[in-house]
């Protein structure tokens, strides 16, 4: 039984296909006992594994209509999602949530894709296109013991498709309202022989809330290839670069209209060897460079400052060197274990006044096993030893306790431990306002010094369970986290100061439901109840008492597809630079088309999003959504 779920996820697009097999299809993932990868690091039935985990699949992204990756979000319970300006996204798990993701693991095939320098995830630059993506694990809790710094509060796992599910080429249109424009093409190869390879090139524009101010153009190319160089052994590179033209400003004499430049640069490779069914191990490398250009000339006339030259530019980067191992030391024993390095920095005139490169080192290793102690027993255990630059060494355990009530619902008690290591700029940011001469007016920005990591325990009781009858599956949890050292910053004694002056403790319940009740409709329910203690009033508010998320898939005949859906989200603050956001409710809806034409495969689809009528604020008083659609045309040959 085991050695099928483990050859199943190893297969998988995050660790290539194994030689001669056939692609993985969304069945393997969704059968009887469904299998996830990101809990753990080791593939294990969502009944079995220590976390709960959220899996978005093509289904739930088509259906969805959201054409941007942070958009798919607001199908996971508990999750707050919000376009903020700059081509910027918000995106929180229970509260704290900022224009950054600061406490947020997010992964793209095993490579992590947060930045060193802020701590902020780059989701415009990642050069990833939503019609690449095979599925999506989103680990709903904390989850350091397998990942470490910065999986705080949860885990987003993106898995991209593997070049033999995309044989074949592949180009899609899209075009709608509020200057939404879209294109990809897409070609993979090579599947009948040891070498196969995927190439994506995307352009995407937008203009968001006003089409006089913000633009934005991004384009990326993704490449990927598979090598089988024998029958245990695979070698996976991807080469993946994005470059952005935005024109953001507010048109304000301190934030005026101008041009900005963005890219983003990844390289990754991967070499996997099977030694047995039950034994393999993997050495990853990666690398990413994360650039913006952004400086300007303004006049402050609010106070007698005279010109002000300022630089919102940097450069961002990080090398990455991992070894994992997946074993099974005993019959009812398997084991993932490994060691990671981690060289990183980040250079910025803007926010690094006046300083050479920031960098630093950071080294890992981890553990976790997996204990079958009887047919209704499960234990999984798991420990990340952790050596920050800033902060030293930390210690990340997490014990989780399962137990099969039958083959179709489990229980779950877990509780684990976890830190949030500081960013470059949260401990030596030092941003300043300078005449074009070089005079410094002063500070914005002060370096804090030493910073405590910030820590979380973290407690929950979890159910999972399948009603075969309805065809419902069920996955629900109640937690309860203690959040210590917060990172915040302070003005109240001159410049911005960041100090570990706050604490919360998040208790309530989330609940995922998906229902089946016949071949041709896919209803997908979640809810969250979400109450913040702290003695910060902005944290507080920053999680929504209420949040709730609905959607419908409709198959209908003769290739035709419906689906709505329905978010309701109510009143939150985010927090820094944004506002507090009223509660609002969207419905959205699609209705496509697929079907052939001369041997090729074509669809249709006409999504529309906000059909409420009520325009509701995102972030920002001034980002107001309203009533909105657009239309996509695909043909595959």
């Amino acid at each position: 039984m085991y050695q099928r779920y483990l050859l199943l996820l190893t297969a998988s697009a995050a660790l290539s296909l194994q030689a001669g097999a056939d692609p993985l299809t969304e069945e393997d993932f969704f059968g009887e006992i469904p299998v996830v990868l990101s809990a753990s690091r080791l593939s294990q039935p969502l009944s079995r594994a220590p976390a709960a985990v959220t899996v978005i699949d093509q289904d739930m992204i088509r259906a969805s209509g959201f054409r941007d990756v942070p958009d798919l979000f607001r199908l996971v319970p508990g999750f707050n999602v919000a376009y903020t300006r700059d081509n910027t996204w918000g995106v929180g798990y229970h509260g704290l949530a900022d224009a950054f993701s600061r406490r947020m693991q997010v992964l793209i095939d095993g490579r992590s894709v947060y930045t060193p320098g802020f701590g902020e995830v780059p989701w415009a630059s990642l050069p990833l296109s939503i019609e690449d993506i095979q599925r999506i694990e989103v680990v709903r809790g904390p989850n350091a013991a397998a990942y470490g710094a910065n999986a705080f509060f949860g885990v987003i796992n993106i898995i991209t498709k593997d070049p033999l599910e995309v044989q074949g080429g592949r180009s899609s249109l899209q075009v709608g309202e509020q200057g939404m424009r879209g294109a990809l093409f897409r070609y993979g190869g090579g599947g009948g022989s040891d070498f196969r390879y995927r190439l994506s090139l995307s352009d995407q524009r937008r203009d968001r809330f006003d089409t006089q101010t913000e633009k934005t153009t991004t384009r990326h190319l993704d490449f990927r290839s598979d090598y089988r160089i024998s029958n245990s052994n695979e070698l996976t590179v991807n080469l993946a670069l994005s470059r952005g033209d935005w024109r953001q400003g507010r048109d304000r004499e301190d934030d005026p209209l101008r041009s900005v430049d963005t890219g983003s640069e990844h390289f990754q490779a991967r070499f996997r060897r099977v030694i047995d069914p039950a034994t393999e191990w993997t050495l990853q490398f990666y690398h990413f460079r994360l650039h913006k250009d952004d400086d300007f000339v303004f006049d402050e006339t609010s106070i007698p400052l005279g010109p002000i030259a300022a630089d919102l530019g940097y450069t961002q980067w990080r090398e990455d060197i991992e070894f994992q191992m997946v074993t099974s030391p005993a019959r009812q024993l398997r084991l993932a274990w490994g060691a990671e390095a981690r060289w990183e920095g980040a250079e910025s005139n803007g926010y690094f006044y006046q300083m050479d490169d920031r960098t630093g080192s950071m080294y890992r290793l981890f553990g976790n096993l997996e204990w079958l102690l009887s047919e209704q027993w499960v234990i999984n255990t798991g420990l990340m030893a952790e050596h920050h630059y800033y902060t030293g060494l930390d210690f990340s355990p997490r014990l989780a306790i399962n137990y099969m009530i039958s083959n179709d619902h489990a229980l779950r008690a877990s509780i684990g431990q976890g830190y949030r290591s500081p960013t470059f700029f949260e401990v030596e940011g030092d941003a300043r306002l300078v005449s074009p001469t070089g005079f410094d007016w002063g500070q914005i920005f002060a370096p804090a010094g030493n910073l405590r990591p910030e820590k979380i325990l973290s407690r929950e009781i979890g159910y999972v369970g399948h009603f075969k009858p309805l065809d419902l599956r069920v996955d629900a949890r109640l937690f309860d986290d203690r959040v210590s050292n917060l990172i915040g910053s302070d003005d109240s004694t001159g410049p911005y100061i960041f100090s570990n002056s706050s604490f919360a403790d998040i208790r309530g319940a989330d609940i995922q439901a998906r229902w089946q009740p016949d071949p041709r409709v896919d209803l997908i329910l979640s809810y969250a109840r979400v109450n913040i203690d702290s003695n910060d009033n902005d944290i507080s508010n920053s999680a929504p008492w209420n949040n709730f998320s609905a959607l419908g898939i409709f198959r209908l005949p003769k290739g035709w597809e419906a689906s709505a859906s329905v978010y309701r989200v109510g009143y939150l603050e985010w927090l820094d630079d944004g506002d507090t956001t009223q509660a609002y409710t969207r419905i959205d809806a699609r209705i496509a088309r697929h079907w052939k034409w001369r041997g090729h495969k074509l669809d249709f689809a006409l999504v529309g999003q906000n059909l409420g009528g009520d325009r509701y604020t995102e972030f920002r008083v001034q980002n107001e959504f309203d009533r909105r659609a657009y239309i996509s045309l695909g043909l595959d040959w």
